[in-house]
C-alpha cells in the first residue's frame, strides 16, 4: 500500500520574500511611486495648460496677422490652410466688442467641451486633464482665453482633442519610464545603505541571540559590541553586559545547585554524627571533674544548636529559615557566650569589648540571633587575623555594643581589622559574592541579614568609620496586639 503521507515543501523563494529584507525593498520602491504619483498628477494637468496655451497662442498670432492684412473675409483655401497650420477647426478673434471668424472649416463641428483658459483652478486643471486621458480622443472643445495682457482681446478656437490626447499620453509614458528608472535606481541606493547600516547589524544581533540561547554557557556566544557610534552599536553594548551578567547568573545557580545537593548529603549524615556526639556529651557531663564540668554545658549548648541548625535550616529544594520565636533574652548574657565560644576557636590574641548594659534585653529568638552575633563577630576575628604587619604593632579588638532607645535596640559590631575591600562592598549581603577574604563564601552576612530581617530589623554597613569595619543593626520589639495592650492598660 503506498504512503500517502507527502511532506509539504516550503518554495525557496517565500522565506526570502517575507524576510525584513525583502519588505524593505518592496516598500521603498511603492513609497517612492507613490511619491512619483504625487508629482505626476499636477505635471500631467501643467502639461495639459501648456499644450492649450501653445496652441491658444498659435491660433491668436495667425488670427492678429490676417486680421491687421486684410479686413475681408478671407477665401476658403487660406482658412483651410490657417486651420491646418493652427490645428484647429475654426479660429475666432474677439476685440472691442466685436467678433471676428477668422477661419472655418466648411461643416463646423458640433463642440461638446468648452474650457476657459483665464478660469482654470489647479483642481479643475487637474480634473479636465484625466477626463482628457480617459475619455478624450474623439471629441471636439472648444478653448479661449486673453491674447497676451490685453483683456479686450481674446482668441476662440475649435479643434478636436485627440492630438491633445496623444501628446499627453506620450508625456505620461515618459514620466512613467522615468519614474520608474528613479525608483529602482533610488530602492536600490536606498535599500543597499540600510541593509549596510542597519539589516546586517540586526541579523548579526538575531543570529548572536539564537545561538547564546542555544548555548548560553559557552562564552563565545557573547557578542563582541562594535565601536559605540550609534545606537544599534550601543544596544549591542547592553546586550553583551546582559549576556555576561546572565552567564555569571548561570554559574552561580549551577552552583548553589550543586552546594545545595552536597549539603543536602551532608545534612543526612551529619544528623546521624551529632546526635551520636549529643548523646557522649551527655555521659561527659556526669564525669565529676572541674574542668570537665565548665566545658560540658558550653559542648552541650553547641552541639545542640547544631543539631538544631541540621534540622531545620536546610530542607530538600530550599533553604529558608524557620520563623524566629520571639522572646526576651538578656544581650549580655548571648554576647558573652559568643565571645567565649570565639575564644575557644581562635588562637590570635583578641581584645573584645562588651560595652552595654547588663541588664539589656532583646525580644529574639535566641538561636538565631546567637548566629547573627556569631557570624558577625567571626568575621571580624577573620578580618583581623588577615591584616600583616607586626604583631606588636597592631591593636587587635573587637568591640560589641549596644544601645536601646524606646522599642528598638541599636547594635554595633566594630574591628580594628584592614577593613572591607571595594569588590566586598559592591555585593555586600549576597551569597558567594561579597566574602572579603580568597576563598570566603560570604554566606556569613547573608545569613546574618536574612535572621534580622526575619525580626523586622535591619542591618547596615557603618559607613562612618575609617578604620576597621562596623555592622550596625536596628532591631525592634514585637509590636503588641491591641487587645493584649488593653489588657495591661
Amino acid at each position: 500500500m503506498a504512503d500517502t503521507h507527502s511532506e509539504t515543501t516550503i518554495p525557496w523563494w517565500k522565506p526570502r520574500a517575507r524576510s525584513l529584507t525583502s519588505k524593505l525593498l518592496w516598500l521603498t520602491i511603492l513609497f517612492v511611486m507613490i511619491a512619483e504619483v504625487l508629482i505626476f498628477v499636477p505635471s500631467i494637468a501643467n502639461t495639459r495648460l501648456r499644450l492649450l496655451e501653445n496652441r491658444l497662442n498659435t491660433a491668436a498670432a495667425a488670427a492678429i496677422v490676417i486680421d491687421g492684412v486684410n479686413a475681408m473675409e478671407l477665401p476658403q483655401s487660406i482658412q483651410n490652410d490657417t486651420l491646418m497650420a493652427t490645428g484647429t477647426k475654426a479660429i475666432v478673434l474677439r476685440k472691442d466688442g466685436t467678433s471676428r471668424m477668422i477661419a472655418s472649416a466648411d461643416m463646423p463641428p458640433f463642440v461638446t467641451h468648452q474650457y476657459n483658459l483665464a478660469a482654470v483652478t489647479p483642481v479643475g486643471a487637474i480634473v479636465d486633464a484625466f477626463d482628457t486621458i480617459l475619455f478624450g480622443g474623439d471629441r471636439v472643445i472648444r478653448v479661449y482665453g486673453p491674447i497676451g495682457d490685453d483683456p479686450d482681446m481674446q482668441i476662440d478656437m475649435v479643434f478636436e482633442d485627440s492630438q491633445l490626447r496623444h501628446d499627453m499620453l506620450i508625456y505620461g509614458r515618459n514620466v512613467f519610464l522615468l519614474s520608474v528608472l528613479i525608483s529602482v535606481i533610488t530602492a536600490g541606493l536606498l535599500f543597499f545603505s540600510l541593509n549596510r547600516l542597519l539589516l546586517q547589524p540586526v541579523q548579526r544581533v538575531t543570529d548572536n541571540m539564537q545561538a547564546f540561547s542555544e548555548d548560553p554557557e559557552n562564552p563565545n556566544n557573547i557578542i563582541v559590541p562594535g565601536p559605540a557610534v550609534d545606537e544599534l552599536s550601543s544596544a549591542e553594548g547592553h546586550l553583551a553586559a546582559m549576556q555576561t551578567r546572565l552567564q555569571q547568573t548561570l554559574k552561580e545557580q549551577r552552583h548553589l545547585a550543586d552546594l545545595g545537593l552536597a549539603v543536602s548529603k551532608i545534612n543526612h549524615d551529619m544528623r546521624n554524627i551529632l546526635t551520636s556526639a549529643q548523646l557522649m556529651s551527655d555521659r561527659l557531663a556526669m564525669i565529676d571533674d572541674p574542668m570537665v564540668k565548665r566545658f560540658a554545658p558550653k559542648l552541650l549548648r553547641t552541639i545542640d544548636r547544631a543539631v538544631g541548625y541540621s534540622s531545620e535550616v536546610l530542607a530538600y529544594g530550599k533553604a529558608r529559615e524557620a520563623a524566629p520565636r520571639r522572646r526576651f533574652i538578656n544581650l549580655a548574657a548571648l554576647a558573652g557566650e559568643v565571645r567565649d565560644v570565639i575564644i575557644e576557636e581562635t588562637s590570635t590574641e583578641i581584645s573584645f569589648v562588651l560595652d552595654m548594659d547588663e541588664d539589656i534585653e532583646i525580644e529574639a529568638d535566641n538561636e538565631q540571633m546567637f548566629r547573627v552575633i556569631y557570624n558577625l563577630v567571626r568575621n571580624a576575628v577573620q578580618a583581623i587575623e588577615s591584616e600583616p604587619g607586626d604583631d606588636d604593632a597592631i591593636v587587635r579588638r573587637v568591640t560589641f555594643s549596644a544601645r536601646r532607645s524606646g522599642l528598638v535596640v541599636e547594635i554595633r559590631v566594630a574591628d580594628t581589622g584592614p577593613g572591607l575591600p571595594a569588590k566586598a562592598r559592591e555585593n555586600l549581603f549576597q551569597p558567594f559574592r561579597g566574602s572579603a577574604r580568597s576563598g570566603g563564601t560570604g554566606l556569613g552576612l547573608a545569613i546574618a541579614r536574612e535572621l534580622v530581617i526575619a525580626h523586622g530589623g535591619s542591618m547596615s554597613l557603618d559607613e562612618s568609620v575609617t578604620q576597621g569595619t562596623a555592622f550596625r543593626i536596628e532591631l525592634p520589639d514585637q509590636p503588641v496586639p491591641l487587645d493584649k495592650f488593653r489588657a495591661r492598660a
